[in-house]
């Protein structure tokens, strides 16, 4: 891997982002084609996590940039031509990572906010060693193995059913008491030991030679001649289930242990814990115990063990709300500090980057580290010319650790510049912040490019003609500085003709293609408003859910010091805490809002069609009274999911009164007017039908 551009991805300017997005896109795709199809990587899981991150938050600093062939959009790999493919009946979905204890804590505290649990609500969790393996899906009909099947694409797999028959103890018959239709999902894996023999046999015949036991094991089932497969030791360990016709239990560990039952290995190292101290317990037990493990494991899973509030929780783009990795740290290594560079970003923050002497850090090159802000530059008191130690660990980007104790005399105390280093202007850090900012705004050269580069970008605006030279030309000369001065363009027609290089059609076309997008779809509005964490997808999921650009900027300010407002707002399907924290940060800047209605006086966003249609689609529904089984944010979701609306006011055009415990004015405001009054049995029916009927 060669050098890591800065730090902070938002730092970077766009040429360096898309740069680096083409290398990362190339570099995963050659790791992944090694890792998938070769069975022999180059790197380690953990660097490969690393690359894979560093993607991620690079596109979330440049929505725009985001490459058709993006790791992103894919949650395992292609499956390989040489097998038949087997679409998944529920998808094998991927999970999110925490690499520290408050990582996981905040995890927890996550399923307590969204399920609305008080501090003393226990949430329990089964904490199970993460086997790094291959994952594989047995379906069994009439309680017999009749499909193997890998993760592939998380939707597609490749058929391995030949093969899975001679994994070691798996059952080929599930006894009497098994549903007659079961999903069994987890890994098939090799043991050290018989990594070590196979690899001998492999090298004395002049075969190939395995990198590590997981991909010896991936290499032995994906064998086009099953025969090779029943020479390899390959083992299995149950860890979930997909498609059952009844799940056999309440809880995860209920399931599972039922699951053992039936003939699976659910492997040594798993536990019901009572609350996220015990977990975090295992979690240390497990990672001291990892060198002696017969096996390889690359963290602990964390799973809530409950299943009506897994079912509650549901998921988030391509992973559960409801589990979470918890990674073990990686490598560290020392090396020189030579300077401390300044990068803005296109949010104007000044980000301070460490320039390193190179050093390897698990398998990787690194040359840069990031140092955060100033706070922190203070905190390791880290000066050019020291001895620091790196990590790369949960953390894309690598970051220093501390100054390791050297002699001699050390360079003077870095002193945090207080003005932009790209256009001069007063860098501030406002009270209660750690980022310092240029005060620039739109008119420093490093964030106005960018923000109009991503407005007018293919997913956005996709204006044509308005390509980044012309964007760089435009606001340099200050014909556009913000997005509303690019409908504004046409009043500079003549002065545009009049340039040198441009000509008459050439401009009218420009101005031709800006008219044209007057109107755009409302997912595309707020794609190119270029909001953090809100790529394509959460844009149209804001845009299907809020329907108007005015409902979404709303809805943040609204969300903006209400709890209540802000779990409504947390609580869609897809969206999360993140992009809601960053929804409620945007339009609380008044330079965004004043951006946002300048937008909105020369562009008319659609609202996009409804996504499904519902027997309460249209209809607005009251939620009164206390709720017992779901919390009213999670009521609320579940009707505007089905095309509803939710009012909190009676009134003749009401359709439904959902009413729960010690409901009063209202519900007898509905009877009065002869609006139709159910309880919360009866909503929760209701939600399950049209479930049913979807």
């Amino acid at each position: 891997m060669g050098e890591m551009l800065p730090t902070d991805a938002t730092a970077l300017t766009e040429t360096e982002a898309a740069a680096e997005l083409a290398r990362l896109a190339a570099e995963i795709a050659e790791h992944g084609r090694r890792y998938h199809a070769e069975d022999a990587p180059t790197i380690s899981d953990a660097d490969y996590d690393a690359l894979v991150q560093r993607n991620a938050a690079i596109e979330a600093a440049f929505p725009a940039l985001v490459r058709p062939d993006s790791p992103s959009l894919k949650v395992g790999a292609a499956p390989a031509t040489g097998f038949g493919k087997v679409v998944h009946a529920r998808p094998m979905l991927s999970l999110d990572n925490v690499f520290s204890d408050d990582g996981a804590r905040e995890f927890v505290a996550r399923v307590r906010r969204f399920l609305g649990l008080g501090d003393d609500e226990p949430v329990a969790l089964v904490a199970e060693a993460k086997i790094d393996g291959l994952s594989c899906s047995l379906r069994y009909e009439g309680r017999r193995l009749v499909t193997g099947a890998t993760r592939g694409d998380g939707t597609t797999g490749e058929n391995v059913t030949a093969n899975v028959r001679h994994v070691i103890g798996l059952p080929q018959v599930l006894p009497s008491v098994a549903p007659r239709l079961a999903e069994v999902r987890g890994e098939v894996y090799m043991t050290k030991a018989d990594f070590a023999a196979l690899n001998a046999r492999q090298a004395a015949a002049g075969g190939k030679v395995f990198a590590n036991p997981r991909n010896a094991a991936a290499g032995s089932l994906r064998q086009l001649d099953a025969s090779i497969t029943a020479a390899r030791p390959l083992g299995f360990i149950a860890h979930g289930w997909g498609e059952i016709d009844e799940v056999p239990g309440t809880t995860q560990g209920e399931v599972m242990a039922e699951i053992g039952s039936w003939g699976f290995d659910l492997g040594p190292l798993h536990r019901r814990c009572a609350d996220i101290d015990e977990a975090l317990a295992f979690t240390r037990e497990v990672e001291g115990a990892r060198a002696d493990l017969p096996f390889d494991i690359d963290g602990v899973v964390y799973k809530v063990d409950r299943l009506d509030w897994q079912a509650r929780l549901g998921f988030v783009a391509r992973s559960p709300r409801w589990a979470v990795a918890h990674k073990f740290a990686a490598q560290q290594a020392e090396t020189t500090l030579l300077a401390i560079d300044i990068q803005v970003g296109r949010t104007g923050a000044l980000t301070p980057v460490a320039r390193l002497q190179p050093v390897t850090v698990g398998g990787v090159v690194v040359t840069n580290a990031t140092l955060h802000n100033a706070d922190e530059i203070a905190r390791l008191d880290v000066r050019p010319g020291d001895r620091v130690r790196v990590q790369r660990a949960g953390d894309v980007i690598p970051q220093i650790l501390g100054v390791v104790a050297t002699e001699g005399e050390r360079a003077a105390a870095y002193v945090f510049p207080g003005h932009c280093p790209v256009c001069g202007s007063t860098a501030v850090r406002e009270a209660d912040e750690v980022v310092t900012r240029c005060t620039g705004g739109l008119t420093c050269p490093a964030q106005v490019a960018e923000r109009l580069r991503h407005f007018v970008s293919r997913h956005a605006f996709d204006i044509e003609g308005l390509g980044s030279e012309r964007i760089e030309l435009f606001a340099g000369e200050g014909l556009i500085r913000t997005p509303g001065d690019i409908f504004r363009l046409k009043a500079h027609r003549d002065a545009l003709v009049a340039r040198k290089g441009f000509k008459e059609k050439s401009v009218d076309n420009l101005l031709a293609a800006i008219e044209a997008r007057r109107q755009v779809g409302l997912d595309r509005f707020l794609f190119a408003l270029g909001i953090r964490h809100i790529g394509e997808v959460t844009a149209r999921d804001l845009a299907r859910h809020f329907g108007t650009a005015e409902a979404v900027r709303d809805a943040a300010l609204a969300a903006a010091g209400d709890s209540s407002a802000l779990a409504r707002l947390t609580a869609i399907d897809g969206i999360g805490p993140v992009v809601s924290e960053a929804l409620v940060d945007f339009f609380a800047e008044p330079h965004n809002q004043a951006t946002f209605a300048d937008l909105l006086a020369e562009v008319t966003p659609q609202a996009l069609p409804a996504a499904k249609v519902t027997a309460l689609s249209g209809q607005t529904i009251v939620f009164t009274g206390a709720m017992t089984s779901l919390t009213r944010d999670e009521a609320r979701a579940q009707a505007e999911a089905l095309g509803a609306k939710v009012s909190g006011s009676v009134s003749a055009k009401t359709s439904l009164v959902v009413a729960g415990a010690d409901a009063g004015s209202k519900r007898a405001k509905a009877e009065a007017l002869g609006v139709k009054v159910i309880d919360e049995a009866e909503w929760q029916a209701l939600v399950a039908a049209q479930a049913g009927a979807d």
